[in-house]
């Protein structure tokens, strides 16, 4: 990529960190919510165009030499000679092998891209594209029209994308489809850490995890893909909700629009908070409901205010503590299934209905966030705001994983396997994170932070 055009996606970058990172705590800017709107409906009209989409995942550095690369390049092969729509992010990598195997069969290859200022660039086999300039628009899109999703060893982006979707067909927002994992040698140990660590919070997290599918070839995979074609129904995010000619489209479309304004409107006033998420499964004797009320009335004692999903277990007792010493309790909830889910220790609140809207709102004000053992949503929180430092769509801050003993296989995953035998991140990435166990030790990486900023 030429120098100046690097530098113009870096300023570019920094730009948009007014919405992830504002220190003047005013988040109310019309143009950019106006660019936001409009990432949407050009790409719902995009979406409108394909059909029996199949989205496949993966990282953008893994080379043609490489064997994963020439499995995706053989599933797209499969895909288009048998009718399907092969989308990918439209980059190099698994990407490019994806849209190449489909591009070679003269299947339709499309690729949904998006600005950054290294690695992403449109590959040559992609016959439909479109950019985007928000993360979050653009990962609706990914996720939105697909009949099945076809995971391959990514990085943090590949992670951030995964948990995404299993997070929002376990609240019900999308569609029960296949989920195919490709690499038992990548994935095996993601899947040990969950069934070991994140299903004993919450053991409902088991049946999710039991429609997943790990295959190793470009074969199998294939077989679930078309064994389920004809299977689908509508759901929330189904992107034929928000087609042309669908009923109450211009409604949702202007939903969305409608809270973003609100929750921009909610954030403004914010400078100094500190979100911490975590399981919403924890009783009030549990540990870690004890450690992130110690957590919060610190933080507050440090003049933070708390931010949380505002629900219960380790958000109601941040909350709870914020509230009871004096502090500002924010909370950022989510309606599912008719219900709003939110404690009673708030001082203001707000309730979402988009899932994307309400991550975006919940994410955007933070100077630090605070991870406490949790769910697949906490994982989903997790992924995305290292992505998003990562690829420098927002400033630097503070991400700090309470408890060594949950957070530290994960940590080993990321380092022997994602930093290590496959290099889908570098050795840089895995310093994005701290891991501690007590809760002295946040305040003071959170402070030691804020001072130099």
């Amino acid at each position: 990529m030429k120098k100046e055009t690097i530098e113009k996606c870096e300023q570019d970058a920094k730009e948009d960190f007014s919405y992830y990172i504002n220190e003047s705590g005013d988040y109310r800017d019309t143009w950019k919510i106006f660019r936001i709107m409009s990432e949407f409906v050009e790409g719902y009209q995009f979406l409108n165009q394909l059909d029996k989409e199949v989205t496949v995942l993966g990282s953008a550095r893994l080379p043609e030499d490489s064997t994963y690369y020439n499995i995706a390049r053989e599933l797209g092969g499969l895909l288009g000679k048998n009718g399907y729509t092969t989308i990918t992010g439209g980059g190099p990598g698994i990407m490019q092998a994806a849209n190449r195997g489909a591009f070679e069969k003269d299947g339709n290859s499309v690729g949904l891209n998006i600005q950054l200022p290294f690695e992403q660039r449109i590959n040559p086999y992609v016959k439909k594209s479109t950019a985007f300039y928000y993360f979050f628009t653009r990962k609706v899109m990914l996720t939105s029209p697909a009949h099945s999703f076809v995971y391959f060893p990514g990085g943090y982006g590949t992670m951030d994308e995964f948990f995404e979707v299993v997070d929002h067909m376990e609240l019900g927002q999308m569609c029960d489809l296949p989920l195919i994992l490709v690499g038992r040698e990548f994935w095996q140990p993601l899947l040990d850490f969950l069934e070991e660590k994140v299903c004993k919070l919450d053991n409902r997290h088991q049946s999710t995890m039991d429609n997943w599918h790990l295959v190793d070839t470009a074969e199998e995979a294939f077989a679930i893909i078309d064994g389920r074609e004809g299977k689908n129904s509508a759901c929330p995010l189904s992107a034929m909700n928000f087609h042309n000619g669908a009923k109450n489209v211009d409604w949702r479309i202007f939903r969305i629009m409608s809270e973003l304004v609100e929750g921009f409107e909610f954030l403004t006033g914010l400078v100094e908070d500190v979100t911490i998420l975590g399981t919403r499964s924890v009783k009030h004797d549990s540990p870690y409901y004890i450690a992130a009320y110690r957590l919060s009335r610190s933080l507050v004692e440090n003049g933070y205010a708390i931010v949380t999903g505002g629900a219960a277990g380790i958000a109601e007792a941040a909350n709870k503590a914020a509230m009871e010493n004096g502090g500002e309790s924010f909370g950022i909830g989510m309606q599912v299934n008719g219900e709003q889910m939110v404690n009673h220790y708030l001082t203001k609140s707000i309730i979402f209905q988009f899932p994307f809207t309400r991550k975006l709102i919940v994410t955007a004000p933070s100077k630090a966030f605070v991870f406490f053992p949790g769910g697949f949503g906490t994982m989903h929180h997790l992924f995305e705001v290292l992505t998003l430092i990562q690829t420098k769509k927002m400033q630097p801050v503070p991400i700090v994983l309470f408890d060594s003993a949950f957070w530290k296989p994960l940590d080993t995953y990321i380092r022997g396997i994602l930093a290590g035998k496959m290099e889908t991140i570098s050795s840089q990435d895995v310093e994005l994170y701290h891991i501690v166990d007590k809760e002295e030790n946040v305040v003071q990486i959170i402070n030691t932070f804020r001072k130099k900023v």
